[in-house]
Formats: C-alpha cells, sequence, structure tokens
C-alpha cells in the first residue's frame, strides 16, 4: 500500500509538472492585442515607414533589409507602423518581415496601420484628372487590403483608405469625401458579414483640413457621414511647410530679441508644437459640434532636416536636425500625455520622394538616414544602448554630426524677424 500511494504520489507530481510546464508556455506566449489597446497608448509608438534606400520604387528592399529596420524600429519603442499602398510589394514584403521576425522570436511585436491608395480618374496618366470620378483600380486596391488583413489578422489592424485623398491641393488625385466614403462603408459592411476581422479598424488619413478643421468649403454632408463611418479620425498636421504658407507662429518676435539665439529657436519650436495641436484641436471642436465623438489620432506630422527651396536657409529657415529633433520631442510628449496615436512622418530618409532633387526637403524627413546614422532627435536613445548590435546594411547605427552638438549647433540658423517674414500677415 505504502509503495502504491507513493507511486500515486510520485504520478501526480509528474502530471503537476507538465501541467505547470505547459502553463508556463502558455503564459509566455504573447497575448494578442486589440487596436483600442494599441493607438494611443504610449507604450506603443507609431511611426510611418517606407523601406526604400535607392532614388527609384523600382528597386524594393530585400526582405533581410525590412527586417533590419523592422528591429531598429523595435528598438525605438515602435509598435504600430504605417505603410502608404498595396499595389506595390513593398507592404506586402513588410507584412512578411514582420511574420518572419515574430516566428523567430515569441516576444516581437509589430502591427500595421495598411494604406489603401485612392485617387481619381486619369490620375497620373497625363490626362485631365475627372475629381468627381474615382480610378478603377481603387477597387482592386481595397480588395488586395481585404485580403491581407485576413490572411494577417495578428498584424494588420489598421485599413485606411486613401492618403491624402480628399484634400484639394492634391490637384493631380483628390476625389470627393463620397468615394472615401463609398470604400469605408464597404469595409465596415464586410466586419459586419465576417468577411473581415471585427478587430481591425477603418479610417482615412488626410489633411486637418479635408476633416472639416479648417475652411468652410471641405465642410458638409458627405463629410459628416464618413466621420460617422470611420472608426477614428486620422489627421495630417504639418507646421513646417507653414513656416512658408502661413507663417503666423513663426519668427523671432520683437519681444524675443533680448533672448539668447537657443531661446529663440526654442520658443519658436514650441509655437510650431501649439500650432500643430490647434489643427487637431480645430478638428475635434467640428467634430464635437457635429454631435459625433470618436478618437481622433495623427496619422501624419514631420519636420525635414534639411531643405535647399522655400523652407531652407534661403527661405523660413525652418529646416535642421535641431529643429526636427525639438519638434519630434514636443509632438511625442504631447500626443503620449494626451493619448494620441502620433505615426510620426517618418522613420528613414527616403530619398525616391524627389530624386531630381537630392537636397529637396521630402527627401530628409526621416529620423535615421538611409547609411543608419542617427539624426539629433534620437541621440539619446543611441546614449542609452539601444541600437547596440543593430545595423543598417554594413553600417553600424551611430549619430550624425559624430554627436558633437556644437557642430550641428553650428550650421542651425535663426528664424526670419516676424516683420520681415510676414509684412503681409497680421502678427500674433
Amino acid at each position: 500500500m505504502k509503495k502504491a500511494a507513493r507511486n500515486i504520489l510520485l504520478y501526480s507530481l509528474f502530471i503537476n509538472l507538465i501541467a505547470c510546464t505547459s502553463n508556463g508556455k502558455k503564459d509566455t506566449k504573447m497575448k494578442e492585442k486589440n487596436i483600442s489597446d494599441i493607438l494611443g497608448n504610449p507604450d506603443y509608438l507609431a511611426i510611418s515607414y517606407g523601406g526604400y534606400r535607392t532614388d527609384s520604387r523600382r528597386v524594393q528592399p530585400a526582405m533581410e533589409q525590412l527586417k533590419e529596420d523592422m528591429k531598429i524600429l523595435a528598438a525605438m519603442g515602435i509598435k504600430i507602423i504605417r505603410t502608404y499602398n498595396v499595389h506595390m510589394p513593398h507592404a506586402v514584403n513588410v507584412i512578411k518581415a514582420i511574420d518572419e521576425l515574430k516566428k523567430e522570436d515569441k516576444n516581437f511585436e509589430m502591427y500595421v496601420m495598411l494604406g489603401a491608395w485612392i485617387d481619381c480618374k486619369n490620375a497620373w496618366t497625363g490626362f485631365e484628372p475627372i475629381h468627381e470620378e474615382e480610378s478603377e483600380r481603387n477597387a482592386i486596391e481595397i480588395e488586395q487590403a481585404v485580403q491581407l488583413a485576413n490572411e494577417h489578422p495578428d498584424i494588420v489592424k489598421v485599413i485606411s483608405v486613401g492618403n491624402e485623398a480628399m484634400v484639394k491641393w492634391a490637384t493631380a488625385y483628390f476625389v470627393s469625401p463620397i468615394v472615401i466614403l463609398k470604400w469605408v462603408n464597404y469595409l465596415q459592411d464586410l466586419k459586419q458579414e465576417n468577411k473581415l476581422p471585427k478587430d481591425t479598424w477603418i479610417t482615412s488619413s488626410d489633411n486637418f483640413a479635408s476633416w472639416g478643421g479648417g475652411e468652410d468649403s471641405y465642410k458638409g454632408e458627405e463629410l459628416t457621414a464618413l466621420m460617422k463611418s470611420v472608426d477614428y479620425i486620422s489627421i495630417h498636421t504639418y507646421p513646417m511647410h507653414d513656416t512658408h504658407y502661413n507663417p503666423i507662429f513663426w519668427g523671432v518676435s520683437t519681444e524675443e530679441e533680448h533672448l539668447s539665439n537657443k531661446s529663440k529657436i526654442d520658443s519658436s519650436m514650441q509655437r510650431a508644437a501649439e500650432y500643430a495641436q490647434s489643427q487637431y484641436y480645430s478638428v475635434k471642436d467640428y467634430m464635437l459640434s457635429l454631435g459625433i465623438d470618436k478618437p481622433i489620432h495623427i496619422g501624419e506630422t514631420g519636420w525635414a532636416s534639411y531643405c535647399n527651396g522655400m523652407y531652407g536657409n534661403e527661405g523660413s529657415m525652418a529646416c535642421d536636425e535641431y529643429k526636427e529633433g525639438l519638434f519630434y520631442k514636443l509632438l511625442r510628449a504631447w500626443t503620449k500625455k494626451e493619448g494620441i496615436a502620433c505615426f510620426y512622418f517618418e522613420a528613414f530618409d527616403e530619398v525616391w520622394k524627389d530624386s531630381d532633387n537630392p537636397n529637396g526637403s521630402e527627401n530628409h524627413f526621416g529620423l535615421i538616414t538611409i547609411d543608419g546614422k542617427v539624426k539629433f532627435a534620437l541621440w539619446d536613445l543611441v546614449d542609452q544602448g539601444a541600437f547596440d548590435g543593430l545595423r543598417r546594411g554594413v553600417n553600424p547605427i551611430t549619430k550624425t554630426f559624430e554627436g558633437n552638438q556644437d557642430s550641428l549647433l553650428n550650421q542651425v540658423k535663426l528664424p526670419p524677424l516676424k516683420e520681415v517674414l510676414i509684412p503681409e500677415y497680421q502678427t500674433q
């Protein structure tokens, strides 16, 4: 009896050991996050991502290059990235890269806001764009996005219908809100029919004015219906561009002339951040005035580190690494505090954006250069060892200017005096 009892006891302990081991494995398996737990979570930073490393999108990043980038972004605390279209292999390959990394490391975590490109009839054809009609290819783009979301529900958490597709200065391709509404409703219907994961949030990412935060010409029944249909509103705000187009917040005032040069710059950048905030809240105020209450997140904002044109040293003197770094830190601090997701534009420089002008601002919005040099905005992460052991291509992750802040500041220009910059504007 004693032997039998002992055997029973040993068997029981064995079973418990197996159970504990099994539970241990289960406990270490990453719990899948809902998008409501991701957007606006300060531990889940967002960023816009393009992995192109040459002056042409015909040269697609290799899988190892994409995985390399995902590891760098993860080291930055990024947990959700934004892509822009599915008609090129890039977005598909990004998702594949994330999927492979998740299989290699059960603790790797990265999600995707998947962009579906939307444009009007005759866009990019050489013929006159017909803004009241849509491109026949829009349907294909949407279906490809649906397919990817269904194949990878653990990765694709948001589908954005269009990118700046409603703002009227996008003269080559913009459409009316009714086109965006059509596809948003289509995707929402698919969720109801269990043909798309119910946790997939649907939005459209567009300029703040397109969402009713600016001139009245954008406001109307179609926009109201769209606001009601999306799961959240995704807005773009770019104070950097308005240092030229509407510089009411930019420049050094006479009251600031006694300040140090650094303080003058810091003060200008603080106003730039407040300007971005005001555009965000203008959309929120308009939304609430319609009796609608849903999340608003930032689909894009950013600041170029160099420009040889209207935002550079021959123009509004806005673009350099120091100002870019200040804007990044100010926007991250504000959005974290307020629980706003900010898909900061962008992770890496992409020189295809203005291939005819290598020094154009569009090529210099990245926080990291193509060859793996971290700009001023992220120098502190290098100091903390966040990128130790990581490379971009053959290059280890290092600081620009060799980390010398004096060298950095030597090339920073003061914003112009307000009365010189904007004599036609009423200064504030």
